[in-house]
């Protein structure tokens, strides 16, 4: 929808026809800043747009019919005016502000315009009653509206407010009409908009220091006062503030410098104004307060208000449903309370996010010095990007030009600001360039980067912590490459969007794979990209691309620019051509108090420990955390630590791989560890749980792991013990009754020490914790006998499909390998079995039915059959036995021969994967690889459970539906 829609529906509202040609509300769509490729890509002459930048307003009373961006003028930024929406559309239409002063002809000091001079006469002239009788229209052309939002301003975090707040209330059902009317002069249309005031069921008025001084606010105000039902928001204000006295004496610090005779300024009546001002004291029940912290609960009590005055309780128990939601599942951690330092990097990425700094992180604020060039930036060239077009966007520009944002379906374009960095010439050769990095400010994304340990994770729980209120809830995605693409899926219980294979786009043929899971994708992305603000968090990006079709991570995240924030952490030296934040050491103040934690009376000699321990770790923050607990749980000096550290045998492990690059050169850190073992095998005996569980860990995926199921996997594992056979099974028959409640009690000891030492983090999962990265690295490449077997023993046994799906997928990567990555674990057939049939199936018909992932569902079948059919090769393999060479005459046996009752089942077993195959290929189109596959299945049934089985009969009723869509397919292409 543009704005020559916006402009005939409110003209339609006076019964008067416009030609919809006309240019004074049209503005092309080719110059917004996220302009989609289907929108129209009209030009206007520059006469045209600067007439129009004060003579049109963005409002649609019907639902868009598209979601086409449109141009909007530069004086104003992101507050849209649209009017009812389905759930599943928001319009991109907005409003936006920057450089205000170009959109009038005249600025006084207080920054109005003279066209405000006719509104003056107007309202000298008409001494407005605000009468709530409405103005006539006629009934047929007359439009209401559920909600009027009033506001006035440019600055940034307003807008960023009100579009908020109008978006969330469309998508809870309620019409909204968003006028900020100080920005145009043309009367009629100021005269529609008291129309449409008069037609709404509720004014809301978003209050300012400068709202007072507007003669539109004033009107507003008296207005909805009269028809009692005014709902002000104070966006940096406090009720309080509001008094006419102190206004008019210039009272306080704040009104010092904006109050006054502020109805003179724009040559109002002093009664009226008193009136208005008065009026908002006299509101008792509805008094909203947006301060720099409470934006969130300030725009859900205000959605929660207004549904209650327009008898919406849908609404209300759609509301309280989510925050109990939020309030469990928002944050994967707890707030880190002695969380030290990290301010310059607070600050920076609240700059680079937001484009400004407000409130206290403004004093720590560190000043960027201005860049003179900005040139190009491409993100994600796709292959089919012209060479025209790779050179307009690698074309430089000069000067200070407003950054411009493009966007396709494919590729990215942003102009941004570049650093250059340049090498001196040597010799007669010539200067060379180095590769040029990008930082991009004000524009939603941020890449931290820094080595494992450093404190990234952290910085990102401390930011969003602080920063939560401005969203409406933080996504906080693993980005791990196996896992990513699944996490990403997982937001949609959170989103409310519904991402299985029965919602494709085109319901009227069959969907390929690819296509079912772009669609899935995208349904996920489109919620994100609303005017509803989201803080994406992606932590600990592995790659840019895709573990399982190596596509680019990009092509999840939402469009950069909008309201959704993405925020990205990684040991990657690069992200998406974006210079990311180098995450430093903490300084040797703030890391002496995070090793020295409540104990700072420590002699010269033990502060000199602590620093050599500081350099031996190489400062990072996840090992000066773990020797601070140690100092705080033992009564150990720090030389005496670094003493023990020292003296700790290191282990030979074989090293390999790049993330154990870390690992290889840090063997004190390794030392630590191992004290830290050595820690809990004395408090809990040799082969300590804790210490198992620890070990245990390394094989679990990178979430959060359930305490219960962490502890069963580790008392699988092995346990050092110095006596005899004998005595460990006379001890276990004797502690048999009592180890129920041992182990319980075990379990609790274990997870409150490792939680204690910081080996561990507590999780906001009531008995879940996380293990940071580094640890569970050591964990694996200590090689513990058994430690993986018994991970996937766990999983299987006791692991839930809904609660913890990451680690069921670990244990089939254990087991299976998948692609390059070897086995790890080998199981007997009889357990092989069990977990095809209570593991497998299940995870991969949720996989492919619940979250679109055919391709991993697939693939998971597909290695899931090779190693059924490895195991069935085994079973046919001749056995030898010492007493059949003895007997000559004895002939040899295979296993299927010895034990055939197992090998039924080991056959059976496959050819319930090999239909649950084909059954999947005939969702995707795959009739001819279906077709071979269920032929398969239907020979082993026949062979062993015979013709008349009823799942002999099922699969051949699969048969013969391939076979009928395989002919339709081979007839439709022949003709």
């Amino acid at each position: 929808m543009d704005l020559r829609e916006d402009s005939v529906r409110l003209e339609s509202l006076q019964a008067t026809s416009r030609n919809m040609s006309s240019s004074s509300a049209f503005f092309s769509a080719n110059q917004s800043p996220f302009f989609s490729p289907r929108s129209s890509t009209c030009q206007l002459s520059e006469s045209t747009r600067s007439d129009a930048q004060c003579n049109s307003i963005n409002f649609s009373a019907d639902p868009p019919s598209s979601s086409s961006g449109i141009q909007v003028p530069e004086c104003l930024a992101d507050v849209g005016f649209s009017g009812f929406q389905k759930f599943d559309h928001v319009p991109s239409t907005t409003l936006v502000a920057s450089g205000i002063r170009s959109s009038y002809d005249h600025m006084g000091d207080n920054g109005y315009n003279v066209p405000i001079a006719k509104h003056r006469k107007h309202m000298r002239n008409h001494d407005m009653s605000f009468s709530p009788v409405p103005i006539s229209l006629s009934s047929n052309r007359r439009r209401s509206y559920d909600i009027y939002i009033g506001l006035h301003g440019c600055k940034p975090s307003l807008i960023r407010f009100t579009n908020w707040l109008r978006a969330e209330l469309e998508v809870q059902g309620m019409t909204c009409f968003v006028s900020d009317r100080a920005r145009f002069r043309n009367s009629r249309k100021h005269e529609l908009w008291e129309r449409a005031m008069d037609v709404s069921s509720s004014g809301v008025v978003v209050l300012t220091r400068k709202s007072l001084r507007n003669p539109y606010t004033i009107e507003e105000l008296r207005f909805f006062s009269s028809k009692k039902n005014l709902v002000p928001i104070y966006f940096d204000l406090r009720p309080g503030d509001c008094l006419v006295r102190d206004i008019v004496e210039k009272r306080g610090e704040l009104w010092e410098k904006h109050g006054g005779d502020l109805w003179v300024l724009y040559g109002g009546l002093e009664k009226e104004w008193k009136e208005a001002v008065n009026g908002l004291v006299r509101v008792d029940e509805w008094k909203l307060e947006a301060q720099d912290g409470n934006w969130r609960d300030c725009i859900l009590q205000a959605v929660t208000v207004l549904a209650m005055k327009l008898g919406r309780r849908s609404v209300l128990e759609r509301l309280t449903k989510w925050r109990d939601m939020v309030d469990k599942e928002e944050f994967p951690f707890p707030r880190n309370e002695n969380f030290i330092g990290r301010k310059k990097e607070l600050s920076e990425l609240e700059f680079i996010l937001f484009g400004d700094i407000t409130g206290e992180s403004e004093r720590d604020y560190f000043e960027l010095k201005a860049r003179s060039k900005r040139k190009n930036l491409t993100v994600g060239w796709s292959k089919s990007s012209s060479a025209e077009e790779r050179h307009r966007a690698s074309g430089s520009r000069k000067g200070k030009e407003p950054v411009i944002w493009k966007e396709s379906e494919k590729e990215i374009e942003m102009q941004s600001f570049e650093r250059q960095h340049y090498q001196r010439p040597k010799g007669g050769q010539s200067s060379r360039r180095k590769r040029s990095k990008k930082t991009v400010y004000g524009k939603g994304v941020a890449c931290v980067t820094g080595d494992s340990g450093i404190g990234k994770t952290e910085l990102l729980l401390e930011f969003a912590y602080r920063f939560h209120q401005r969203y409406k809830m933080v996504l906080w995605i693993g980005g791990e490459s196996q896992y990513i693409r699944q996490n990403y899926l997982n937001l949609r219980s959170f989103l409310e969007v519904d991402v299985g294979v029965g919602n494709s786009i085109d319901k009227s043929r069959i969907n390929s794979f690819e296509e079912q899971e772009e669609a899935a994708i995208s349904r996920v992305r489109k919620e994100l990209m609303r005017n509803i603000p989201f803080l994406v968090v992606i932590d600990n990006l592995e790659s840019e691309k895709d573990w399982w079709d190596q596509k680019l991570v990009m092509d999840l995240l939402p469009r950069f620019g909008g309201e959704t924030h993405i925020l990205i952490s990684t040991r990657l030296p690069c992200v998406m051509n974006l210079e990311p934040l180098k995450l430093s050491y903490l300084s040797g103040v703030e890391a002496m108090s995070l090793m020295q934690g409540s104990i700072k009376d420590y002699p010269i000699a033990d502060i000199d420990a602590l620093r050599i321990i500081e350099e031996k770790v190489e400062r990072l923050t996840l090992a000066l955390a773990i020797v601070g607990s140690i100092l705080s749980e033992l009564p150990i000096n720090p030389s005496r630590l670094l003493d023990t550290i020292n003296r700790m045998p290191s282990r030979d492990i074989l090293w390999s791989g790049r993330e154990v690059h870390l690992l290889r050169k840090n063997t004190f850190l390794l030392q630590l560890f191992e004290v830290c073992f050595s820690i809990f095998d004395h408090a809990d005996g040799p082969g300590s749980l804790a210490t198992r569980m620890v070990l245990v860990s390394g094989w679990f995926a990178p979430a959060a792991i359930p305490i219960s199921l962490l502890s069963f996997a580790a008392q699988k594992v092995p346990k050092k013990h110095n006596g005899t056979q004998f005595w460990r099974k006379l001890l276990h028959s004797l502690t048999c009754g009592f180890s129920s409640s041992y182990s319980k009690r075990s379990e609790v000891e274990a997870s409150s020490m490792l939680l204690r030492f910081n080996l561990a983090r507590s999780s906001t999962k009531e008995g879940y914790f996380h293990f940071n990265e580094l640890i569970k690295v050591y964990a694996r490449k200590r090689g513990v006998t058994g430690a993986a077997n018994a991970m996937v023993q766990a999983v299987a046994s006791r692991g839930s499909l809904s609660l913890h799906s990451e680690h069921v997928w670990a244990a089939c990567f254990l087991l299976f390998g998948f692609g390059n990555n070897p086995k790890v674990v080998e199981l007997r057939v009889s357990e092989l079995l069990c977990l095809v049939k209570q593991v497998i199936l299940p995870l991969a018909i949720w996989s492919f039915v619940t979250f679109s992932r055919c391709g991993a569902a697939l693939e998971l079948l597909r290695v899931c059959t090779d190693a059924l059919e490895a195991a069935d090769q085994a079973f046919l393999t001749p056995v030898e036995k010492w007493l059949d060479k003895s007997l000559c005459w004895k002939p040899i046996q295979t296993n299927a021969q010895l034990n055939p009752y197992l090998w039924e089942e080991l056959a059976l077993s496959r050819a319930t994967v090999l239909e649950t195959r084909a059954k999947l290929m005939l969702r995707g189109g795959q009739f001819d690889i279906g077709d071979d596959l269920i032929r398969k299945a239907i020979f082993i049934r026949t062979s062993i459970c015979g013709e008349d089985h009823p799942d002999t009969i099922a699969a051949r009723e699969t048969l013969s539906k391939l076979t009928r869509l395989l002919a339709n397919v081979e007839t439709h292409t022949s003709s």
